[in-house]
């Protein structure tokens, strides 16, 4: 969610907070207001308990389709992901910052280096391809 700038006692920040609060961050959290609102979330933790999954099918349903719109590579971003392409198999500490900062700033992130090459190909590595492939 951005951030508020300004004043957080002024009729502005309760309206910003109004209309940003609430918002959804993907289909799991659009989910998770419609059950709520209709009662099927209560009936559910009655019947399965307080852990019922709800909190993790959300999580995942909003990582796979989330509402965020990312922003456009830039030429250079776009020049060094294409060299990237095809060959990327391990990640070394250099290739993992940088890509991190191309990740970081089209989706508006702010993930951090990870010792799990396998995780950050999945995660960060896999967002960048799908973006990437949109521009061929």
């Amino acid at each position: 969610m951005e951030e508020f700038k300004g004043d957080k006692r002024s009729k502005a920040y309760k309206q910003w907070k109004k209309n940003h609060a609430n918002k959804s961050e993907g289909v799991g959290s659009t989910i998770e207001k419609i059950t709520k609102a209709t009662g099927i979330q209560k009936a559910v933790k009655f019947l399965a308990g307080e852990d019922c999954g709800c909190d993790e099918r959300k999580e995942i349903l909003n990582h796979i389709f989330p509402y965020q719109k990312p922003l456009c590579l830039t030429e250079d971003e776009y020049n060094y992901l294409d060299t990237k392409m095809g060959k990327l198999s391990t990640v070394t500490i250099e290739e993992q910052k940088h890509l991190l900062g191309i990740y970081n700033r089209v989706f508006k992130d702010n993930r951090e280096l990870t010792a799990c090459g396998s995780c950050f190909l999945n995660g960060v590595w896999k967002k960048l391809e799908r973006i990437f492939k949109e521009y061929n």
